[in-house]
């Protein structure tokens, strides 16, 4: 059985929770491979509804293992909050297993990161605040604190005294902060090590052993693919790898075990944060697909910047990701409308772009090139077929997947796990 990868289309907020929960009672393992507690997977299953930031969605699905990839950085405190509000609600944990190779978040990252986005103003990226880009720098400057670090006193503190040697320099000098103690940090993380100890694996091997005994591994991306460090909209993206490439170096699953690249697409537009976005609408149409579609940030609660569906970015993700199959979401937000504008083109000073601009200036200042398509008033929550949506549901579709670069094989038409329209099997 192959590994199969989920990703967004988008800028996040798409819908990969309900798609990996669609997905989970099929699949043995869902892996969570980038990013941290900066983003959040809402799930609704019957009439309880799940927020999660840190875990894989693959933890609400009995029987399923979920994973925290080595590319995922994880904040300790969160991780086991997480933990304990699953478990009072009834939900099994026991399975979850955490890389020894994943990187941890320290106070120290959180503090910078916050006064970080202060110091920067008006340029400002947009962060959450929560140590994300900070941890992900001390990775690549190779002084970050591993998962495994945690079990190594003398190891753990020499890695404190390296990091802190010159963030203490930074938050004093540049911030006029107080210093950090190394002890503080080292009796904070020690103090969680033997909670997390039974958690954690090689899961690279886990994962590679599971492949081989033809079991289904689900890889999940955190963020979107517009937020991608390399091919996002940068530098208002994220901190981390969110597309299909970013799930082999997360995980330490090869490419030549992935089979199939599922990518979910909102029915229209969001973006929470800084940034260019041109379909961006500042209007009653704006304010209509916020209250209507809920468009709050599920880890922040900031309201989502909201606008019409935009092909250029769907046919970017495809390209990008080697996309085959699209999972379109909450077209039931779109109910009521008496005209659907999608995003066709970009113009630029004058010029057409049917891709995306490579030039961050010009993504910048383009302007969306609508095509108008006629809208429905008909309730399609209890559509389970193609066939049950009403006639201008099914055009909108049929257009978007035309334009999008990649077949749309299932739609998202209400909040609940059930809620879903499957045009063709996703495994």
């Amino acid at each position: 059985m192959p590994a199969i990868v989920i990703v967004g289309a988008q800028w996040g907020d798409e819908g990969k929770g309900k798609a990996t929960d669609l997905l989970g009672s099929r699949v043995d393992y869902v892996v969570k491979f980038n990013g941290g507690n900066n983003a959040g997977h809402t799930v609704v299953i019957g009439d309880e509804k799940y927020a999660l930031h840190l875990l894989p969605s693959g933890i609400l699905t009995p029987g399923c293992t979920p994973v925290i990839g080595n590319g995922v950085v994880i904040d300790l405190g969160v991780l086991f909050e997480e933990l304990d509000g699953l478990e009072q609600r009834g939900i099994d944990t026991s399975k979850l297993l955490v890389s020894a190779n994943a990187h941890v978040i320290a106070d120290y990252n959180r503090t910078l990161d916050k006064v970080t986005e202060r110091f920067l103003g008006s340029r400002r990226i947009g962060t959450t605040g929560r140590g994300i880009g900070p941890t992900y720098a001390d990775k690549i400057n190779r002084i970050g604190i591993r998962v495994q670090d945690v079990f190594d006193e003398k190891i753990l503190r020499q890695k404190l005294e390296g990091a802190l040697d010159l963030k203490n320099q930074i938050l004093a000098k540049i911030y006029n902060r107080r210093a950090v103690s190394v002890d503080e940090i080292l009796e904070e993380l020690l103090s969680q090590s033997e909670r997390l100890r039974p958690l954690v694996a090689d899961t690279a091997l886990v994962l590679h052993e599971a492949l081989g005994r033809g079991e289904t591994v689900l890889l999940e991306a955190g963020q979107a693919t517009l937020l991608d460090v390399d091919h996002g909209t940068y530098p208002f993206v994220t901190s981390s790898s969110a597309t299909s490439g970013g799930a082999c170096t997360g995980t330490g699953i090869p490419p030549t075990q992935i089979e199939r690249v599922i990518s979910i697409v909102k029915a229209y537009t969001t973006r929470v944060g800084e940034g260019p976005f041109p379909t961006e609408l500042l209007d009653d149409h704006g304010e209509f697909l916020r209250k209507v579609g809920m468009e709050y940030g599920t880890t922040t609660g900031r309201p989502r910047r909201c606008g019409w569906f935009d092909t250029v970015i769907a046919r970017y993700a495809a390209r990008v990701n080697g996309v085959t199959d699209f999972v379109l979401t909450k077209l039931d937000v779109l109910t009521g409308l008496d005209k659907v504008p999608v995003c066709v083109a970009y113009d630029v000073g004058g010029v057409r772009y049917d891709e995306m601009p490579v030039n961050q200036t010009d993504f910048h200042h383009a302007t969306p090139i609508y095509e108008e398509l006629p809208g429905w008033w008909e309730d399609i929550s209890g559509a389970r077929t193609l066939e049950d949506l009403p006639a201008n549901a099914r055009a909108y579709v049929n257009a978007v997947e035309d334009m999008a670069g990649a077949r749309i094989s299932a739609i998202g038409v209400g909040p609940g796990r059930h809620e879903t329209v499957v045009i063709r099997d996703l495994l």
